[in-house]
């Protein structure tokens, strides 16, 4: 018998009244886990209000208290992080060391957050005119949302609400309706934290439950991480109805490989950036361009990749784990053999894959392509699968521009022993997050995470600095004191507390 997942309202845990169920499933057996509810009107209504309740007591409450909240949080996320990455590694079919990188990484944004005092700082200017002071103050907006996807259920999640709510925000929380699990974990350990009752609420469902979000007049902000006409259409609802969006959509993430570039290096960080956590992931190197000379490596590229073997969650021998779901497998499938009919050299086919023990996983083996043109539909769609094409050109210049003529500016790579070179290409690259001799530029979380272009649809991005003023506003008062107006005199009495 499967679990029920609860809603988490008000500070408790309880079983939706709803009868529309979705089925959540392990994306290794396709066997069901868990039941989760489509979450009704009048308790999405119940959790927004609960929420703005506790906002009005929240915004009160001494940075550094909520600080601390944040210390103890991050510290039970530590002791617990084996734990998370197994319920995980269930629902999403990661392996362990995947997993236990989605919590990690979530860990990190949870201490950023810890700091939040030296973020909500505002500035002052004394004497802006005669005897006149003006100062800023850095204030919470009220209740925040976030709507997050399943292929990092933890670290997502944990980008949005730790700094919301230390920000002195509440937060509602509509996890991916197909990794529901660690989501209400994270929501045991915030509780035990101490976190106050009402500030963090989660609520389950699909775009019916979305939309009452994007909608209702209560929620100030909206934070989306998913698929680019999802993010699009997050976006234009939600600024339409007034609220603050950061929606982080597609894509095509490009790794630049120079001649001059240490070989071993660019083909262990390749294969690993290309097929990690099956090509599930928005920072994944999806594209290869081989400049020059670098092209003869695409055959030690094929043997190195042919290693990468996928399993179960707890095989240790396993590269990587199952697609999501049977709908992800047929989607990258379909892309494989588009490719094929549309020209490109297969050099290492996936699309027959099978795993020992687990004949109904969502299982894709590593693919590579060659020759591939900027027309077919494998460089233009994010596969979203353990699949890598190459191009190849002649100059960086030609590279720089292909990759700035590519609709999507996540994140980009470029390996060289040229100093010269790199800074050529940082300078002139138009996309948000730059690796050097790095295959996946995800910044640590005092800094922000900047994807550009249609990767990502708003003004400011997800934690660090961003964050912060993307869940405050700014206040700036101006203010005039009088000299004649200083009590004198020997009946003046000072009172103290």
């Amino acid at each position: 018998m499967t679990q029920s997942v609860p809603l988490f309202i008000d500070g408790e845990f309880c079983q939706s009244q709803s009868n529309d169920w979705i089925e959540v499933t392990n994306p290794a057996t396709n066997k069901p886990i868990a039941q989760l509810p489509c979450t009704l009107d009048e308790e999405m209504q119940r959790a927004i209000e609960s929420a703005e309740k506790a906002f009005m007591s929240w915004k009160h409450v001494a940075v550094s208290d909520r600080a601390r909240v944040m210390l103890n949080y991050q510290q039970l996320l530590k002791e617990h992080h084996d734990e998370l990455a197994e319920i995980l590694s269930q629902e999403t079919g990661k392996i362990t060391l995947d997993a236990k990188g989605d919590v990690w990484r979530g860990i990190e944004v949870v201490e950023q957050a810890a700091n939040i005092a030296s973020n909500m700082m505002g500035e002052t200017v004394e004497n802006v005119a005669t005897d006149i002071d003006t100062y800023s103050l850095i204030q919470p907006l009220g209740v925040c949302c976030g709507i997050t996807p399943f292929n990092f259920p933890a670290m997502i999640p944990l980008w949005m609400f730790p700094i919301a709510i230390a920000a002195g925000n509440t937060f509602v929380l509509k996890p991916s309706e197909q990794v529901p699990l660690t989501s209400i974990r994270l929501a045991e350990l915030f509780e035990q934290a101490g976190a106050p009752k009402g500030v963090l609420q989660i609520v389950h469902g699909g775009k019916q439950q979305v939309d009452y979000l994007l909608a209702h007049p209560k929620i100030r902000t909206v934070s989306f991480v998913g698929s680019v006409p999802v993010a699009q259409y997050i976006y234009h609802t939600g600024t339409s109805h007034n609220k603050r969006v950061q929606a982080f959509a597609g894509a095509k993430n490009h790794m630049v490989v120079m001649p001059d570039a240490n070989k071993n290096q660019v083909l262990t960080n390749l294969v690993g950036s290309s097929v990690g956590a099956a090509g599930q992931r928005c920072m994944a190197i999806s594209v290869a361009v081989f400049v020059g000379s670098a092209k003869e490596w695409i055959a030690d590229l094929k043997t190195e990749m042919a290693k990468m073997k996928p399993g179960a969650w707890n095989d240790q021998d396993a590269a990587y784990g199952p697609l999501i779901s049977q709908q992800a497998k047929t989607r990258v499938l379909n892309l494989i053999s588009e490719g094929k009919a549309q020209g490109a050299v297969c050099e290492l086919d996936g699309s027959q894959c099978e795993v020992e023990g687990f004949p109904d996983g969502n299982w894709v083996g590593p693919t590579l392509f060659s020759g591939v043109s900027t027309e077919m539909s494998i460089y233009k769609q994010e596969i979203f699968g353990p699949v890598l094409v190459c191009i190849e050109v002649d100059t960086l210049e030609q590279a720089i521009e292909l990759i700035n003529s590519n609709p999507y500016g996540n994140g980009t790579s470029i390996f060289t022993a040229s100093g010269a070179a790199a800074r050529k290409y940082q300078h002139e690259i138009q996309v948000g997050q730059v690796g050097v001799n790095v295959p996946i530029p995800v910044p640590l979380p005092f800094f922000s995470f900047t994807g550009w272009r249609g990767s990502f649809y708003g003004d400011l991005h997800a934690y660090g600095k961003q964050a912060v003023r993307f869940y405050t506003e700014t206040k700036t008062v101006t203010a005039r004191w009088f000299d004649d107006d200083i009590p004198t005199g020997p009946n003046l009495t000072i009172h103290l507390r």
